[in-house]
């Protein structure tokens, strides 16, 4: 478990809302809540550890992006730059925002 974790650390990144959009309209984006540790979440996916997934699913602390979130991403030009934490658990791609300060 520990070398999944260390390979999903390794992976972890940062995207531009564009380069999610072919993402999200293949349905793969999952959208983590920025309370949860990412690399946590997907360890939890990649090894199929059931009880944690559906709690999180169950509290709405990872869902899909919902229209009216892909609809102000893709709005204002603001917006259309908002930056992601990600991270590649085939065939998901994990997200959380990142917050601008």
């Amino acid at each position: 478990m520990s070398d999944l974790r260390a390979e999903l650390t390794e992976i972890l990144d940062e995207a531009e809302w564009e380069w999610l959009i072919p993402h999200v309209q293949r349905d793969a984006v999952i959208l983590v809540a920025p309370e949860l540790n990412l690399v946590d979440v997907g360890v939890a996916i990649a090894s199929d550890n059931i009880p944690s997934v559906q709690q999180w699913i169950d509290e709405q602390l990872i869902t899909k992006p919902t229209i009216v979130q892909v609809g102000e991403w893709n709005g204002e030009l603001r917006q259309r730059d908002k930056r992601f934490h990600t991270l590649i658990v085939q065939p998901y791609v994990l997200v959380q925002e990142i917050v601008a300060n």
